[in-house]
């Protein structure tokens, strides 16, 4: 092909590119989800653990990393729409999910993600991380942000909300009564899975954990989104996170909790393609939001 022919080309495959973009979020507007993109379950042996996970789609690595007492099924609403355009791995960290039985320990979570990572040779991905599983992205993030593209913090526990335990069962019951009903079912089986024990342990660890001072050195992208209606990690933690991070954006999806990617997944993932591919974020009426460059 001459270089006449590739300058023609480019714009073509651009042009393609864009409407199946376009198409995507037009399905993703409508409650659609198009065709289903298999999902392949596998497992990797990690310093002595076995983390499992799933994958889906291809394209440029994408990875969905839930928070506590969760599972990768708290992704399900998403899977599938960024598998269209990317390849997807939905983890499940040790101790909940198919990873259930085995000890979880907070500080380890980061660096047995980098080495499974290394294990994929996986160079670089964009984290999407929930709640703990954001503490855990931004955690990974500032200790490597070579390995980092695009970072996304969904209602992140990554700073201290000086709680005491009590305060903190009271913010989850009233979380849950805000939560949609099709979604207790998960909530409830993936808690029975991990068990009180696991469960009790990562909230200590981290209800104790601080990285509030390694904040500053996540280099990536940064995307904080929160559920205005947040009742368990308060909307004054992600203002309080954005403030710390210098690439970042903030948008609040309104009519949301604590799991704005269940509770508005069209939106949600609308937002996520946005900032994914470095477009001016739009979430309608109602919403807010802030840019830092």
């Amino acid at each position: 092909m001459t270089q006449d022919q590739n300058a023609v080309q480019a714009p073509k495959e651009e042009e393609q590119r864009r409407r199946k973009r376009d198409l995507v979020r037009m399905l993703a507007a409508r409650g659609l989800r198009g065709k289903r993109t298999p999902i392949e379950y596998r497992s990797v042996e990690i310093d002595g653990s076995t983390l499992y996970y799933q994958e889906a789609g291809e394209g440029p690595p994408l990875v969905l990393i839930h928070g506590l007492s969760g599972s990768g099924r708290w992704w399900r609403q998403n899977v599938n729409f960024l598998a269209q355009e990317y390849h997807v791995y939905v983890i499940d960290l040790i101790g909940f999910g198919h990873g259930r039985r085995q000890r979880f320990v907070l500080a380890r979570m980061a660096q047995i993600i980098t080495r499974w990572m290394e294990a994929l040779e996986i160079e670089r991905a964009i984290l999407i991380g929930h709640s703990m599983g954001g503490f855990i992205s931004a955690d990974l993030a500032s200790n490597h942000p070579e390995l980092v593209d695009r970072l996304v913090l969904v209602d992140a526990a990554a700073l201290p909300m000086g709680r005491t335990r009590a305060q903190t069962a009271v913010a989850l019951v009233r979380a849950i009564f805000e939560m949609p009903f099709n979604f207790l079912p998960i909530l409830f089986g993936d808690a029975m899975q991990a068990g009180p024990r696991t469960i009790w342990r990562a909230a200590h660890e981290l209800l104790t954990s601080d990285i509030s001072a390694r904040l500053n050195r996540i280099q990536s992208p940064t995307l904080v989104v929160w559920g205005q209606n947040d009742w368990l990690v308060p909307l004054q933690i992600g203002v309080r996170i954005y403030d710390r991070l210098d690439d970042a954006r903030f948008v609040v999806l309104p009519r949301a909790g604590h799991n704005p990617m269940w509770d508005r997944p069209d939106a949600f993932n609308a937002v996520l393609d946005d900032f994914l591919h470095d477009r001016p974020v739009s979430v309608g009426a109602g919403s807010g939001q802030a840019t830092r460059r």
